[in-house]
């Protein structure tokens, strides 16, 4: 079976998922006045807001009081970066090359967008604390290798779905997101890369049929 066909079922559910979502936020939003004060959005235009003036000297920050995180918005921030990587999950799931599914790897990049967008939201505007964390991270020294190069691509979507969480631009995770989601399968599907031996690829490498297989 072409990869097309195998992978129709799973798109058409991956929309279906998206939309549902995406939709249910927008009727949220619109149901319930002022619950936008604890949903996490809005954290990108305060940052273009602030522009140059975010960058204080040290001396003031550090005497800034940090002030907690609002715990309902930090919750939503979690459960979105979770909801958002459930996709991503799944292409990992029809992609991979393996023979089986790496579970533990499945799993943390599940947990990953959750601890760091508690931690986004922890560190935000104090640099003492970014800078206190960076040093905690460095002790520990982390030691999980990856057994496939495109494993950190799924890491790096973790990542930055987190921290768009985290800073309330859970905008910007959903963009990441559908972005990562539909140009994985895509790719996928047309097995870019995998042959060479097709008119424009020939004339792109200047390489003929016999080179494919040196």
């Amino acid at each position: 079976m072409r990869k097309s066909k195998r992978a129709s079922a799973p798109l058409f559910l991956i929309s279906i998922y998206y939309l549902f979502f995406i939709g249910g936020y927008f009727v949220v939003a619109n149901m319930f006045t002022g619950i936008d004060e604890y949903l996490p959005v809005g954290g990108i235009e305060e940052l273009l807001e602030r522009g140059g003036a975010a960058f204080e000297p040290v001396e003031i920050v550090r005497t800034a009081v940090v002030q907690a995180p609002h715990i309902p918005r930090l919750a939503i921030a979690m459960v979105g970066a979770l909801v958002l990587m459930v996709p991503i999950s799944w292409v990992y799931f029809i992609t991979t090359q393996l023979g089986r599914i790496d579970r533990s790897f499945a799993q943390t990049m599940m947990i990953l967008p959750i601890i760091v967008a508690g931690i986004a939201m922890i560190v935000q505007n104090s640099i003492p604390l970014a800078f206190s964390l960076a040093g905690i991270v460095a002790a520990i020294r982390f030691r999980f290798t990856l057994t496939e190069p495109a494993y950190t691509l799924y890491v790096f979507a973790a990542i930055t779905i987190g921290l768009g969480a985290g800073i309330s631009a859970i905008g910007i995770s959903t963009v990441v997101s559908v972005g990562f989601v539909y140009t994985t399968l895509i790719l996928w599907m047309i097995d870019y890369g995998a042959r060479l031996n097709n008119r424009f690829f020939s004339f792109l490498t200047a390489r003929d049929h016999a080179d494919e297989d040196l």
